[in-house]
């Protein structure tokens, strides 16, 4: 069975297991409601899109906003295999109860930027010697091509925007259910800032709607 959800993340914590301490985040689960179903014959691509959240009034209406989906405040799809389409309904609810503990999950979000960075912070670079007449380049890139061929090959590593991009943390342990709260923990870190949205998906579906 597959299974996705909407979540959003809280932090970090400890949690004592078994005489052992286990990095825990914590990720408040968002109930979602199935707002449509794409197909591959009319859409071009099977998937389940969900929304969730309370969306703030808007006074004046948005022009092109499609006003089924206006009350949510979180609109994503999760691809799915089309043979898993039927289980799905417009209007079904999915919540933390669809989870038990030890399962494996993937997490994706968007992670913290951090703006323009060197070479060092950005790809680990090593530093410059401090002797041998080197007194101003320490954190420098170095040579950035040869004399053949006289340009710099794509995909050179860079100093440049680091951070900000969409990440997916793979086969993260469930250790902790508060189904009261609608808390997941989660052992180890997943992308992004607190209060940042994620996508709870099985270990075995892909991004691309693929079983593994």
């Amino acid at each position: 069975m597959i299974k996705f959800i909407l979540g959003k993340k809280l932090g970090m914590t400890t949690l004592f297991k078994d005489f052992k301490a286990i990095p825990v985040t914590l990720v408040e689960i968002l109930p979602c409601v199935v707002t449509n179903i794409k197909t591959k014959e009319k859409d071009g691509y099977p998937a389940i899109q969900v929304g969730c959240g309370e969306k703030k009034k808007v006074k004046k209406p948005v022009l092109g906003q499609v006003h089924n989906l206006g009350k949510f405040r979180f609109i994503k799809e999760f691809r799915v295999p089309e043979e898993y389409l039927s289980n799905f309904k417009l209007g079904d609810k999915i919540d933390i109860s669809i989870f038990n503990e030890g399962e494996l999950v993937n997490v994706s979000g968007i992670s913290k930027g951090k703006g323009f960075q060197g070479v060092v912070s950005r790809w680990g670079f090593r530093d410059a010697p401090r002797t041998h007449g080197q007194t101003t380049k320490y954190r420098h890139p170095g040579s950035i091509g040869a004399t053949t061929p006289q340009r710099v090959i794509k995909g050179l590593k860079m100093a440049g925007r680091e951070g900000n991009k969409r990440i997916t943390i793979r086969n993260l342990e469930i250790v902790y259910i508060d189904k009261e709260n609608n808390i997941l923990g989660l052992k180890g870190s997943v992308p992004g800032n607190r209060k940042g949205l994620l996508e709870i998906r099985s270990a075995n579906l892909t991004n691309k709607g693929k079983i593994r």
